[in-house]
């Protein structure tokens, strides 16, 4: 099995930064890509960030600019650097990998469990 744990979450002003982590845990054998997804209240969850094994990365629109997505490979942990928050960016947001594990055929993708960031104007 496989855990990915998000911190660093909280509340901030606006034009603040926070710096999210996640880090992968358990039976693994390697990491493929990795992102984070947000939802905000009464909206849909939405793609933030992700990130490929070798470094290539993706951002939403919204965020381009403004947020960085990093990993460190020999840690198996994803950050996601937040600046120039804006209220717009409260949200929970979510981890994800894929992963294979040395029990699996083939690689699976896990997500965490979320964590809160708010943002106030």
């Amino acid at each position: 099995q496989v855990q990915l744990v998000e911190s660093g979450g909280g509340s901030v002003q606006a034009g603040g930064s926070l710096r999210l982590s996640c880090v992968a845990s358990g039976s693994i054998v390697s990491v493929g890509n990795m992102g984070w997804t947000r939802q905000g209240p009464g909206k849909q969850r939405e793609l933030v960030a992700r990130i490929t094994s070798g470094g290539i990365t993706t951002y939403a629109d919204s965020v381009k600019g403004r947020f960085t997505v990093s990993r460190d490979n020999a840690k198996n942990t994803l950050y996601l650097q937040m600046n120039s928050l804006q209220p717009e960016d409260t949200a929970v947001y979510y981890c994800s990998a894929t992963v294979q594990t040395s029990t699996e055929l083939v690689p699976s993708v896990y997500g965490g469990q979320g964590i809160q960031v708010t943002v106030s104007s």
